[in-house]
């Protein structure tokens, strides 16, 4: 057999299923679209399932993809089997009622064996024990009858639940006598390792009905999957995924990175080593996919992955963070199959640097203490960690349940995961009170007193009402009548006042009879109970009366301007910005819009100019704003999308701008879009660790903010002793005149230390025939250093410098080497380690060059002790 690369294959496979008339399909993301059972695609034909059930209709009856693929349910023998990895590719052809059996297994037997060219003497086929038809076209291709093996319906027949369902067929490879048992009727089927499976064809062609009984499909399908690496394994003759040419490019990098070897699974260090290869492709297919690491979902599975690989990082004693570094080597390999890699690279590797740094600043106080709860099990002679102990883990120090786990297994203990799980509902308990204002927690007495129906609410459709007063409370109790300046809380059997929720502040008003005028000020909910705040403003309100309610029209509008430009704006930055960004959280009242959504780096200028845009451009379209209930299923099904903190019951209220925004929402729009007027970002900032920040404005909120630009620009007109019409050449002027006197100070720096040289150099220290050159900088940036190197180098041979700058209270270290004394063994990497170890730092670097930072410029002269000693 020819040893073909991995990329190879994947493109042979993909070009002979064209060839075949199939439509090649890019690989669908890792996130479901529209799938609620999947929490990551997991196999080639999950993201098809649409096409085979006939919701959709596929772009051909014919098609064949390449599909990434996540699956954690094994991920405790990632690293100590040769074959388990979170992340694999899946080759796969699919006929939506076009070809069948004939068809698939002609084909695949002719890539295999006429492109792939596999000694069509070690190929075996299993088939489901009923299927005749499978058998003989295996005979009809020319398999050998003794090489095709019935088996029952545990291992070739396809189904999950009613629905369509089949048999299938497998194909495996021998791999020769010394894998195998030894028995003579060793074959597919058997536990040993001589057979292995590499690629099914689903043969859909029934459907389970409910009684249990199978019926004929109008329209049989046919899916089949190959794994991308295990084809690999067999094509390249190596026994373990972690031996496939592009794998073993990214271990080998995690070898060079942490200086172990790597023993082929002889050593201990080398799960340590597996683990992280296999997570770094996760991590960085997981996130250019627009996964983000978090507690919940498909992001703590990420965060998980991460904070694995950076903990076996720890075990290999590599220092700092290193999976940015390493995650270069998946894009290398796999970036021109999936140039999304590419393009994403710099966002790839900001979430996963954020990651590690969090991690890194817990992991070495996280480990102690896990491992001072195990000596204190030991001392108790017990094995099973509280629950309480495992959740402090969690809680304070980011560590993932599984995380705890692993690390207790390596002690010979377990984790008690049922008091974990008591904690962390516990947790969420305290949370979810832990929101509520002190003010609002005195509402929630009084409404915990109160016997009232739930409030109907009007406010969608009526800003005037009347309404009967069924309880008052004053100061958390019941009271009969509120007089003039008293502060109550009423309850009314309806309303037209919308309650604050959703990210949507409470309307206020007028409520009055005529004998009393109550003022609205906040109105808030619980239970679908209505409480309204009011302040009696004259005469006296009374349990039973009937109210005229009245909204505040003018707050109510510029409100509802406000919160359907959010949903606008939503949309807009996830066209603009990308697909991952979801709300993590908004505030809309009269005045401004605040959403807080999801993404690790800052909006670039433009980005945020293109959003802008796109609102307003969505603004001018006039679109209308419509509003429906539904069942949550058909909402998912529209494409709606769930807002941040709203509960959702069986009915659910969809809110469509147009065809361009979808969402779940309980809050008040406006009719139209072209009555937002105009939308105006003010700021965007980071306000969490992955969560960002925009601040807008619209309507008259716009011609606030041109109104305070106009006098700030006024201001500054006046400090700069200019007219507002000159402003913007005045200060360019001015900032002209601040670089060229920086430019000045350069040269006069440089001009400085080129005259040092000649000194340095004779002044070097002669240790054992290198020349060693040690000097301390004032407020010089590493850029300096370093040129200062180039200029000695350029002249000098034989030399070691040791170069330190403070800028205030921190030192930076520069060590350089001249190039001749590379093959004598000298590495500046490994010399500043020990350098800034002096000076209570740690830092690292190539060769020649390396530089790190250190916290004690008292101690700079016992680093360059330091120097001369590991010369010496």
């Amino acid at each position: 057999m020819e040893k073909l690369g991995l990329n190879q294959i994947r493109q042979m496979f993909r070009d002979f299923y064209v060839s075949k008339g199939h439509y090649a399909a890019g690989s669908a993301s890792l996130i479901p679209k529209n799938d609620k059972s999947l929490l990551i695609i997991n196999s080639g034909m999950a993201p098809l399932k649409p096409y085979f059930a006939g919701v959709e209709t596929p772009p051909s009856k014919r098609m064949t993809t390449c599909q990434k693929c996540i699956r954690t349910g094994d991920i405790d023998n990632v690293g100590i089997t040769s074959r388990h990895g979170t992340f694999f590719e899946m080759l796969g052809n699919f006929s939506f009622g076009d070809y069948f059996k004939e068809e698939s297994l002609h084909w695949g037997w002719e890539f295999i064996t006429e492109h792939l060219k596999m000694p069509v003497d070690r190929i075996w086929a299993t088939v489901y024990q009923d299927d005749d038809q499978a058998v003989e076209i295996w005979k009809k291709i020319g398999v050998p009858e003794e090489r095709i093996v019935r088996l029952g319906k545990e291992d070739n027949f396809w189904e999950i639940g009613l629905g369509p369902c089949g048999p299938c067929s497998e194909i495996y490879f021998d791999r020769g006598e010394e894998y195998g048992c030894g028995k003579p009727d060793c074959k597919p089927g058997c536990d040993c390792d001589r057979y292995l499976e590499f690629w099914n064809h689903v043969f859909t062609q029934f459907s389970k009905e409910e009684d249990g009984s199978y019926s004929d499909l109008e329209h049989p399908n046919i899916d089949t999957g190959m794994g991308l690496e295990r084809m690999a394994c067999i094509m390249q003759g190596v026994d373990s995924i972690f031996d496939v040419d592009t794998i073993r490019h990214i271990l080998n990098g995690v070898v060079e990175k942490s200086g172990v070897k790597y023993e082929d699974g002889a050593a201990k260090t080398d799960v340590s080593i597996r683990i992280i290869t296999d997570h770094l492709r996760s991590m960085v297919f997981m996130i250019a996919d627009g996964i983000i690491p978090s507690n919940e979902g498909r992001g703590y599975v990420l965060r998980r992955l991460i904070r694995r690989a950076a903990r076996h990082g720890k075990i290999l004693g590599i220092e700092g963070k290193f999976l940015v570094e390493l995650s270069n080597r998946v894009i290398e390999v796999s970036g021109e199959a999936y140039p999304e890699l590419v393009e994403k690279k710099d966002y790839i590797q900001k979430i996963i640097s954020v990651e590690e740094e969090k991690f890194a600043s817990t992991i070495d106080q996280g480990t102690s203490i896990i491992l001072e709860y195990v000596e204190e099990l030991k001392k108790e002679n017990k094995t099973v960690l509280e629950g309480e102990k495992v959740f402090k883990l969690y809680d304070t120090f980011g560590f993932p349940l599984e995380l705890t786990e692993e690390i207790l297994a390596e002690a010979g203990c377990t984790a008690d995961v049922d008091g974990f799980n008591v904690n962390m509902k516990k947790q969420k308990e305290m949370a979810r009170a832990g929101r509520k204002s002190t003010e609002e927690e005195a509402w929630k007495e009084a409404e915990a007193a109160v016997n009232v129906p739930e409030t109907v609410f009007t406010g969608y459709t009526e800003t005037e009402d009347e309404a009967k007063v069924l309880a008052i409370y004053i100061d958390g109790k019941e009271a009969q009548t509120a007089e003039t300046y008293q502060n109550a809380v009423v309850y009314l059997d309806k309303t037209p006042f919308y309650a604050e929720g959703g990210g949507q502040a409470s309307d206020n008003g007028i409520m009055s009879t005529d004998k009393c005028c109550a003022k609205v000020t906040a109105v808030e909910k619980s239970q679908g109970i209505f409480a309204h705040k009011v302040l009696i403003e004259g005469g006296s309100l009374s349990k039973g009366d009937t109210v005229s309610c009245g909204v505040n029209v003018f707050k109510r509008n510029a409100t509802a301007r406000n919160h359907t430009a959010t949903h606008l704006l939503q949309k807009a930055l996830r066209e603009v910005v990308g697909a991952h960004v979801e709300q993590a959280g908004s505030s809309v009242n009269e005045n401004t819009l605040r959403f807080d959504f999801t993404h690790f780096e800052g909006v670039t200028p433009e980005q945020l100019a293109q959003v802008e845009l796109l609102v307003n451009e969505r603004i001018t379209e006039f679109l209308p704003v419509t509003t429906a209930e539904t069942s949550m299923k058909e909402a998912q099904e529209m494409g709606a999308m769930a807002l941040f903190g709203e509960k959702y019951g069986d009915k659910v209220r969809v809110v469509n701008c147009g065809d361009f925004s979808i969402e779940l929402c309980g809050g008040t729009h406006v009719a139209n879009t072209g009555q937002i007027g105009v939308f105006k970002i003010v700021s965007e900032a980071g306000v969490a660790s992955g969560v960002r920040r925009i601040e807008a404005v619209t309507g008259t909120g716009v011609l606030l903010k041109a109104m305070e630009a106009e006098e700030t620009v006024k201001q500054i007109a006046e400090n700069l002793k200019s007219n507002p019409a000159a402003v913007v050449q005045k200060s360019a002027s001015i900032v002209e005149e601040l670089k060229d006197t920086k430019k000045e100070l350069e040269d006069f720096k440089k001009a400085a230390m080129g005259s040092e040289v000649d000194d340095m150099v004779k002044e070097a220290k002669d240790i054992g025939g290198v020349k060693l050159v040690t000097k301390e900088f004032k407020d010089y940036n590493i850029n300096d250093l370093r040129n200062l190197s180039d200029d000695i180098k350029a002249q000098h041979k034989g030399i070691v410098m040791v170069f330190a700058t403070v800028n205030g209270p921190k030192v930076t270290f520069l060590v350089s080497i001249t190039d001749d004394l590379l093959a004598k063994g000298l590495h500046a990497g490994n010399m500043i380690k020990q350098i800034a170890a002096a000076c209570g730092g740690g830092g690292g670097g190539k060769a020649d060059m390396a530089q790190a930072g250190a916290k004690d410029p008292t101690k700079i002269s016992a680093a360059f002790k330091v120097a001369e000693e590991l010369l010496s």
